[in-house]
């Protein structure tokens, strides 16, 4: 392939987006594709003014550096090998060191934010909006922040109502109109995850 193909699996907080991925994954070829998380992107704490992580809205487009993403993504399109970010959700930091990744045929992009800004918007060839019960979503969330970033039950609480369920429905929720697929109940939906791992083989095959 002269270009790699370029996906983007956007959808709320805790609706299933990684579970999504590791199923294509699973019924394609790893070798040819590469992960990348929006959230690699998120910018330093020493970026917001001196602002506490309790006051920052990470749930907002402006609190990724999404320009750097777009440069990336059109670097690994011209199969040039691109130097991540890599995030520290517990101390809200970036880290020193940066992640070597390779281009590959298959691009695969995670994010809840990834359908808002048009210039990131069109670089995906196939755009997958994962539409999953905000119930549901928010279980998963207290799950995640709970056991793997040292959060407490009050604090991700907190964050959700205060800036995560508003963000969801100012920016997330309407991006699902830029979808060329909406996937409902998430992994479990075997039948649309088939339907999209034949799309991206015929598109691989062009």
């Amino acid at each position: 392939m002269e270009h790699p193909l370029i996906i983007g699996i956007c959808g709320g907080t805790g609706s299933g987006k990684t579970t999504i991925t590791e199923r294509i994954r699973e019924k394609l070829d790893n070798e040819r594709i590469v992960v990348i998380q929006h959230d690699s992107y998120y910018k330093d704490i020493s970026g917001f003014d001196g602002l506490s992580p309790e006051d920052i809205n990470f749930d907002h487009p402006n609190a990724l550096e999404t320009c750097l993403l777009v440069q990336h993504l059109k670097l690994l399109r011209q199969r040039v090998a691109i130097h991540q970010p890599m995030y520290d959700f517990k101390t809200y930091r970036r880290l020193q060191e940066t992640q070597i990744i390779h281009s590959r045929d298959v691009i695969i992009v995670e994010g809840i934010l990834l359908f808002v800004e048009k210039e990131l918007r069109d670089l995906f060839d196939v755009k997958i909006y994962v539409d999953t019960d905000a119930d549901e979503r928010l279980l998963r969330r207290l799950k995640r922040d709970l056991l793997e970033r040292g959060r407490t039950i009050e604090s991700v609480i907190e964050q959700y109502n205060q800036t995560v369920k508003p963000m969801h429905l100012e920016f997330v929720e309407p991006s699902k109109r830029w979808a060329d697929v909406i996937l409902q109940r998430g992994g479990e939906n075997f039948v649309a995850i088939d339907m999209i791992v034949a799309r991206i083989n015929s598109l691989l095959r062009i």
